[in-house]
Order: structure tokens, then C-alpha cells, then sequence
């Protein structure tokens, strides 16, 4: 990663926690030529222990950077500089020597799919960026495992980094410490290597006490050398190397590499009156209720949901042929904003401890505030906006940040599934796509065989407020909800999820499509959603223990009509929530044609034509 720098310093004298001759000689070499080339003035190895944890709180509290909300138990509020507030796609790049080997080539334009940058392009811009980047600061060294510790489908990476915040973070987020260089050994690790790109003495003053470099801001991924660089962002998703970067950018390379799938996706756990129990995965674009799923207070009485984790999953088959998924991550690393009692009990009872919260409001009594949040506020109770400045709801715009956050440890949730850090994974028996679709697209429906269920999750879409110049709602392609999280070419990656139907023995999954957000000739919706939405997953989980409660249509099986269990139900008008129009279909299959046509282009597997074709001509029989 660095150039070979000709005076070197002895680093030893610059360690004020831990010890370099104790590292694993690999690691050892990580941090020594990093320390040589980013030149900080302290080297700290995290251990991961509380006191290490109390002290780097402290330090942070000191110096402006968090804020202790006393209304709660260790919990910590961090506002940043307005700059800096979300994942930047468009300096997210994945370097290959080949753009072909990172991106589909589309007919036109650029590429919806990720953006590749070549290797002598990043040499240059690393070389611009991380020499002396850390100067007057201390560069921390996180070792950290994503997935249970000693698990087979754990991973183990090495962040370094010169912000505590993200040290904090990590620490919520993934298995951190002195237990992991144990058991890593002399074992391969994915190399992290973040900084906020602002040595001391500042050339500015910082906004909020929070340091970033948004002008020179770069997320890289260099895949063959199994290297995250990340320079000039602390927020979250930038900065948090095990999250988006490695779990699955990284991941995802890896799993072709070694034959497993790495995606973006919840697992829950549901178990029925009978108490026999199954686990599902979904994959969900932001704003449709992912988080919510993944900790749903179910309504159906007798029925159970638990939690195993709310963004990601790595899943594997075993040698019985069962697709077994672990939650690499520790902690949840939710948006705020729509978080509520009502959408989400679950997760309000998780964040009131150890809790991280990035960008929300402030209460004057020390608590946190959101839109959506539905709680009134005590008399004489004000509220402190994410910019720092008082604020009322006739200020006409929101108190927190869209994309404000929750960083808070899965542990805390109180459906935790018993089993979320089984080392061998839990047994993953049906797989969920979905999108936020106000039209023509039906409740639930199965795909008719594993080919047409990866039709289902390349051509997924979902409604999204679409940037400032174009004002209203657009549609957006989100194919299996991963289009900013690819680490290689799209193509490649369908061809990958086809091939696990050709693995010997495979128990593959049954693979359905959600859409709770359907809406009358009025507006309104037409389901009800959030915990009701439990009855559609009963009927799921009848469909994977074979029951034969489905009709066929040309876009793939959905409920008899009296399948759904509706059962205390208000009115629901099911002939419109399952109404699937020619018209309608016709265009949105044109639309996924064009966008794969386009996008994809020469690496669009066969399989995928063949399914789209199928389509086309089951819907004008219709």
C-alpha cells in the first residue's frame, strides 16, 4: 500500500498502549509501514476493554467531539460537520486492473453498478492523500472479526485509524480486540486503512469539532491485494471499514472467490404456535422497513419473530446441503429518523444504553429526538437541532438528519434470536426480496424455481425520493439491494447466485417478493404493515413446509384467496392488493429489460434472457 519511504522511524517509542514485538509479524508489518508513511504521533493497539472504552469516551467528551446524554445509561450524542453526513457513491471505487473485472461496460453512459478507478489513477491519489495524513495525532489500531469469533464463516480484519469515534463505533459494531489477535494468529486478515485526513496543527478550524476532508474524501477497494482505504470521511459508512467496505463490497469478492454469498440482507428467526421454527433472509432498499422486519412484534397470536441481525448475512451451504447464515456484524447501525415506538418497539428498547447516536436532535432534559419519533416532549422541554441550534417544528425543516444513526449493540435487543452468534450459522429456508412500490406490484408472490428467483432480485425497484433537481418520486433499479455494495462486475455476481442451483446436494431456498406499500386510487395504502405484516410471513412458512395454498399467475405463485390469514383484520380489499394488471406488467418488464440490456450488457447471464423472456411471453397471454 505505502511507497517504501528511505528514513525510517522507530515506532516503538511512539506505542502508548500495547506492544508492536507481540503483533503477528503480518500485522506488525501493516501498521509499521503505515505508521512510517501517515506519521502519527502516538500508536495505540486497542484491546477492546472497557476501561479502554471509558477512557476513549472521555478523551472524545473532553475534546468536544461526543456529548453524554445523561438521560440515559453510556449514552453518547456526536454531531458532525454538515459536510460529512452520509456514503458518498460517487467517490466509492473499486480499483482491478481490468474495469471489466469491477463493472459490467453499459451500452451507455456510465455505470449504475459501481465505479472503478484504475491502479495507477489510486497509486496517485493514495500517494496524494496519506503521507503525514495523521501527523499530531494517534493512530489506533482496531483488530476486529466480523462473525462470531472462531466461527468457520468469520472473517478477520485490521483497521487502522486516527479517530476515536470510529474506534468507539467498532467496537459496537464488530468483535474488537485483544481476543482476535489470539486467535488470528499468523492467519490472513482483510488490511483497513482510514484516516479523517487532517494532521495537526489544522490548516481550518473544524466545524463542530468534527474532523473530515470532504474535498479530498476516496473509499477504496483493492480487491487482489484484500486492502479497504478510506480517506477524509468519519461518518459511519465511510469510516466503519468492517461495515459496507468489508461485509460487503470485499466480502462479496471473497465469496465468489470461495463459493458462498456475502449480502445485503436481515435474518429472523419465526417460529409458530406449534413451536417449529424457520429462518428467513430479506433484502430490502433503504426507507422500506428492513430494521423494522428484522425486530417485528408479530400480531398473529402465537407466532414468534426473533432477531439475528438487520443489515447483512454471509451465508454458505453446508456439507448437508442446508445455506447456513451468520450476522457478521455485533450492533445494529440504524437510521433514526421513523423510529418509533409504534414501527419499531424493539428497537427503541435496544438504543437506551450503550448507544452511539450521529446527527439526531437533542432534548434539554439530555435525551435524543427525531421525526417520526412520536413521543411528546415534557413541559418546558426544548430541543437542540443536529446543527447545533435551537429548534421548533415551525422551523420548516427537520431537527435531525435524514441519515442521522443509532449505533447500539445487538446484544441489547430484546428479540434477540438464542442462536444470532451460533458459530456454524442458522439454517436459512426462504429468501425475501422487496421494494417500495406504490403500483401494480402484488403483496407477496414465489418464484416459480432459484433461476427465476435471482430474475426476481436482479430486476428488483423500489420507489425512492429521487435527487433535488428532479422534483417527486422516481423508481429506481436496486437489484438484490445491493447496486452501491457490489465489489465486483454485476454479470458476474448473478452468474454466481445461478451456480448455487448446481451445487450437489443443495436445499436451496424458497425465494418470494414483498410489496407492503402498494396504495389505493387515493393514496392510501392498502395494507396495513409493520407487525401485521406477520401474516405474511405465516404464509410463507406454510409454503416452505409444502402446504399447497397458491395460485399461479404469469409473475410467479401468490396466496389462494383464502390463504391469507386475516383473521381481526380490518377491511382489506385483497382483490386490489393482488390485482396484477397486463398493462402495467408489460411496461415493467420493458423497464427491467432496458435497464439489463443497458446496464448489464454483454455479462447479462443466459439464464437471466431466458427468464425475461419467459415473463414477457406469460404476460401477453395474460
Amino acid at each position: 500500500m505505502p511507497p517504501q519511504l528511505h528514513n525510517r522511524v522507530d515506532l516503538s517509542a511512539k506505542v502508548v498502549q500495547g506492544s508492536l514485538e507481540h503483533l503477528p509479524r503480518a500485522v506488525r508489518e501493516f501498521v509499521e509501514s503505515n505508521g512510517q508513511l501517515c506519521e502519527p504521533d502516538y500508536i495505540h493497539i486497542c484491546d477492546g476493554s472497557e476501561e479502554e472504552n471509558r477512557r476513549l469516551l472521555e478523551r472524545m467528551q473532553e475534546e468536544g467531539i461526543i456529548k453524554k446524554l445523561r438521560k440515559y445509561d453510556n449514552c453518547w450524542l456526536a454531531l458532525t460537520d454538515p459536510r460529512d453526513v452520509a456514503r458518498i457513491e460517487s467517490k466509492t471505487v473499486i480499483i482491478t486492473q481490468e474495469q471489466r473485472d469491477a463493472v459490467p461496460i453499459p451500452k451507455t453512459g456510465p455505470s449504475q453498478l459501481g465505479r472503478w478507478m484504475s491502479e495507477e489513477d489510486f497509486e496517485k491519489a493514495f500517494n496524494a492523500r496519506f503521507p503525514g495524513c495523521m501527523k499530531g495525532r494517534t493512530m489506533y489500531v482496531i483488530p476486529f472479526s466480523m462473525g462470531p469469533l472462531g466461527s468457520p464463516l468469520a472473517k478477520v480484519g485490521i483497521e487502522l485509524t486516527d479517530s476515536p469515534y470510529v474506534v468507539a463505533s467498532m467496537r459496537v459494531m464488530t468483535r474488537m480486540g485483544a481476543a482476535v489477535l489470539q486467535a488470528l494468529g499468523d492467519g490472513e486478515f482483510i488490511k483497513c486503512l482510514h484516516s479523517v485526513g487532517c494532521p495537526l496543527p489544522l490548516k481550518r478550524p473544524l466545524l463542530n469539532n468534527w474532523a473530515c476532508n470532504p474535498e479530498l474524501t476516496l473509499i477504496a477497494h483493492v480487491p487482489e491485494r484484500r486492502e479497504i482505504v478510506s480517506f477524509g470521511s468519519g461518518y459511519g459508512g465511510n469510516s466503519l471499514l468492517g461495515k459496507k467496505c468489508f461485509a460487503l463490497r470485499m466480502a462479496g469478492r471473497l465469496a465468489k472467490e470461495e463459493g458462498w454469498l456475502a449480502e445485503h440482507m436481515l435474518i429472523l428467526g419465526i417460529t409458530n404456535p406449534a413451536g417449529e421454527k424457520k429462518y428467513l433472509a430479506a433484502a430490502f432498499p433503504s426507507a422500506c422497513g428492513k430494521t423494522n422486519l428484522a425486530m417485528m412484534n408479530p400480531t398473529l397470536p402465537g407466532w414468534k419473530i426473533e432477531c439475528v441481525g438487520d443489515d447483512i448475512a454471509w451465508m454458505k451451504f453446508d456439507s448437508q446441503g442446508n445455506l447456513r447464515a451468520i450476522n457478521p456484524e455485533n450492533g445494529f447501525f440504524g437510521v433514526a429518523p421513523g423510529t418509533s415506538a409504534k414501527t419499531n418497539p424493539n428497537a427503541m428498547k435496544t438504543i437506551l444504553r450503550n448507544t452511539i447516536f450521529t446527527n439526531v436532535a437533542e432534548t434539554s432534559d439530555g435525551g435524543v429526538y427525531w421525526e417520526g419519533m412520536d413521543e411528546p416532549l415534557a413541559p418546558g422541554v426544548t430541543i437542540t437541532s443536529w446543527k447545533n441550534r435551537e429548534w421548533t417544528p415551525q422551523d420548516g425543516e427537520p431537527c435531525a438528519h435524514p441519515n442521522s444513526r443509532f449505533c447500539t449493540p445487538a446484544s441489547q435487543c430484546p428479540i434477540i434470536d438464542p442462536a444470532w452468534e451460533s458459530p456454524e450459522g442458522v439454517p436459512i429456508e426462504g429468501i425475501i426480496f422487496g421494494g417500495r412500490r406504490p403500483a401494480g406490484v402484488p403483496l407477496v408472490y414465489e418464484a416459480f424455481s432459484w433461476q427465476h428467483g435471482v430474475f426476481l432480485g436482479a430486476s428488483m425497484r423500489s420507489e425512492a425520493t429521487a435527487a433535488a433537481e428532479h422534483k417527486g418520486k422516481v423508481i429506481m433499479h436496486d437489484p438484490f439491494a445491493m447496486r452501491p455494495f457490489f465489489g465486483y462486475n454485476f454479470g458476474k455476481y448473478l452468474t454466481h447466485w445461478l451456480s448455487m442451483a448446481h451445487r450437489p446436494a443443495a436445499r436451496l431456498p424458497k425465494i418470494f417478493h414483498v410489496n407492503w406499500f402498494r396504495k389505493d386510487k387515493e393514496g392510501k395504502f392498502l395494507w396495513p404493515g409493520f407487525g401485521e405484516n406477520s401474516r405474511v410471513l405465516e404464509w410463507m412458512f406454510n409454503r416452505i413446509c409444502g402446504e399447497d395454498n397458491a395460485q399461479l399467475t404469469p409473475i410467479g405463485y401468490i396466496p389462494r384467496h383464502d390463504a391469507l390469514n386475516l383473521k381481526g383484520l380490518g377491511n382489506v380489499n385483497l382483490q386490489e392488493l393482488f390485482s396484477i394488471s397486463k398493462e402495467f406488467w408489460e411496461k415493467e418488464v420493458e423497464d427491467v429489460e432496458k435497464y439489463l440490456e443497458d446496464q448489464v450488457n454483454a455479462d447479462l447471464p443466459y439464464e437471466i434472457e431466458r427468464e425475461l423472456l419467459a415473463l414477457k411471453q406469460r404476460i401477453s397471454q395474460m
